[in-house]
């Protein structure tokens, strides 16, 4: 089962989504407030099943928000992002060095956000 861990920064508060076994599949922004914070993890935990938008195909089709996107980053590495409705980033990947690493990610998002806990 994934978790959601709250953690202080130097700047702020943030969130990382880990798997059952411990891997950091998701981060977010850095938050001024942890009520702010709390907010995107329930904007994560509504939004984990929106549709793929593939940006690394020519020709992909623009889907509305919520999405995630998945795009090729400046070090040539996959990576995806989730936005909200409003089409806010809410949480990114780290580089994936395969598109099929990347895909596996989002769909441990999907997979274990709805439904993970909240450890502060």
């Amino acid at each position: 089962m994934g978790k959601f861990v709250v953690k202080e920064t130097n700047t702020g508060i943030k969130f990382d989504l880990k798997a059952g076994n411990g891997e950091v599949i998701a981060t977010s922004q850095v938050y001024t407030t942890e009520a702010a914070c709390l907010n995107g993890i329930a904007s994560v935990k509504e939004n984990a099943a929106a549709a793929v938008e593939d940006q690394t195909v020519e020709g992909y089709e623009e889907l509305k928000h919520p999405k995630i996107e998945v795009y090729l980053d400046k070090a040539g590495e996959f990576r995806f992002r989730l936005k909200a409705k409003n089409g806010q980033v809410i949480a990114t990947s780290e580089g994936y060095k395969a598109k099929a690493g990347c895909m596996n990610g989002i769909e441990s998002v999907k997979k274990n956000a709805p439904d993970a806990e909240i450890v502060k």
